[in-house]
């Protein structure tokens, strides 16, 4: 989730989102989980709220967010969606979409935000995805159970880093011995053997001198 203030993104503010309940791909249902879980939070601190709610989607995603509003009594803060395939915002209060003209500026701020929404939401997918398969690249170095591998992920602040560290920096984590500091790094750093060289002798046994079938003079 995306913040937009005074005229520009504000990063401080984003918020990302494990979803919980949901099982499966159910985008109306992870939708409602994620504006409940944000709104509830900002009800129950005294948070600010939001001029404006921007979802990304057409009329059903719409539906599901203004429920949600509606359940948490927030039901008078304007919401709308954007629907991607023909830029199309849809209101509660209209049947049929708005469709701004294309050089608008205000469809550009709206497409701005929910282009940075996507972006946000693609990086932080692609970091859990790259957690997911250290973690289980982690579970088959023998020696690293859940403690050393939470241990790995903590101190060193992430799955590259866990790759791209040296021996000496593997060993500085709390409960990584120097000899398992070795094994990890020699996980991720497998030596590669060099096949022998040919020989450049350039005789044989019929070529060389004084062999059989040949003339010595």
């Amino acid at each position: 989730m995306v913040v937009w203030e005074n005229g520009g993104m504000k990063k401080d503010d984003y918020k990302r989102f494990r979803i919980r309940t949901v099982a499966g791909a159910d985008d109306f249902a992870s939708m409602a989980e994620v504006l409940t879980r944000r709104f509830a939070k900002a009800l129950e601190q005294s948070g600010v709220l939001p001029d404006l709610v921007l979802i990304d989607g057409g009329r059903g995603q719409l539906n599901a967010a203004l429920k949600v509003l509606q359940d948490l009594g927030l039901d008078y803060i304007p919401a709308v969606g954007l629907a991607k395939q023909a830029e199309e915002v849809y209101q509660p209060e209209r049947l049929h979409p708005l469709v701004l003209d294309p050089t608008s500026p205000a469809l550009h701020t709206l497409q701005r935000i929910r282009d940075e929404a996507h972006r946000f939401a693609i990086t932080y997918h692609k970091k859990l995805r790259t957690k997911r398969t250290i973690q289980s690249v982690l579970d088959t170095i023998p020696g690293i159970g859940p403690s050393i591998r939470t241990s790995l992920l903590k101190t060193l602040g992430s799955a590259r880093r866990v790759r791209e560290s040296s021996v000496a920096e593997l060993a500085s984590v709390p409960k990584v011995t120097p000899k398992l500091a070795q094994r990890i790094f020699d996980h991720f750093h497998p030596t590669v053997e060099m096949e022998p060289e040919p020989s450049n002798d350039c005789y044989n046994d019929r070529s060389q001198p004084g062999s059989r079938g040949g003339d010595a003079t």
